[in-house]
């Protein structure tokens, strides 16, 4: 399988803070989404430390804060600093005090290794340019018993999403899993237009 994927979104030199915002925050996407069902699915225990890729201006960030409690964490990475600096402000005026903003890099969250009970993408796994080697970095980001969660969309026509020849197939995500040392822990069947699947280590020190 080819991996010459390029991270074209947010970096794009085409870049528009507005359109990026009007997708993210569509009012419609709770309806495909189901945000809070998946947040009822992840089973995160309070005190949990989560770190989120692609967090964008904070529609999963603000749900996952408060699933994880006072006590728990959310790392939210995004590499693009006008959504960062979104976030920041939603963060400040939701008085949202357990989350840590994190400017990543295209190819490094750069955030701590062996902390995270649980490493969160939505709709951005597909961007990453080099796919087995980021989930190897993702890995070092969990201690024993940490999960990855990916979900993003089939390769299949759907009303929204990215175009199908950036898309990856779940057998060709599981294979890029397996390929990185991590093995299936759930798949569940709750989005229709998304695979929503847990990966767990299976060669951690």
């Amino acid at each position: 399988m080819k991996n010459d994927k390029t991270y074209n979104s947010s970096h794009s030199s085409t870049f528009h803070l507005d359109n990026h915002m009007s997708r993210m925050e569509s009012p419609d996407r709770a309806a495909w989404q189901k945000p809070e069902e998946v947040i009822t699915y992840l089973a995160l225990p309070a005190r949990s430390v989560v770190c989120e890729i692609g967090a964008g201006p904070g529609y999963f960030t603000l749900r996952l804060a408060k699933a994880v409690g006072d006590s728990g964490l959310v790392y939210a990475v995004e590499i693009e600093p006008q959504v960062l600096a979104v976030l920041r402000d939603r963060l400040n005026a939701a008085q949202v005090s357990n989350v840590v903003p994190v400017l990543g890099l295209a190819n490094d969250p750069l955030v701590p290794k062996k902390m995270f009970d649980c490493v969160f993408l939505v709709n951005t796994f597909h961007h990453f340019s080099d796919l087995v080697g980021y989930l190897k970095k993702l890995k070092l980001l969990l201690h024993r018993g940490g999960r990855i969660v990916n979900i993003d969309f089939h390769k299949k026509p759907t009303p929204m999403g990215p175009p199908l020849e950036a898309r990856l197939s779940c057998d060709e995500f599981i294979k890029l899993a397996e390929d990185a040392g991590l093995q299936v822990l759930a798949e569940h069947d709750l989005l229709e237009y998304q695979y929503f699947v847990e990966l767990i280590c299976t060669d951690l020190d």
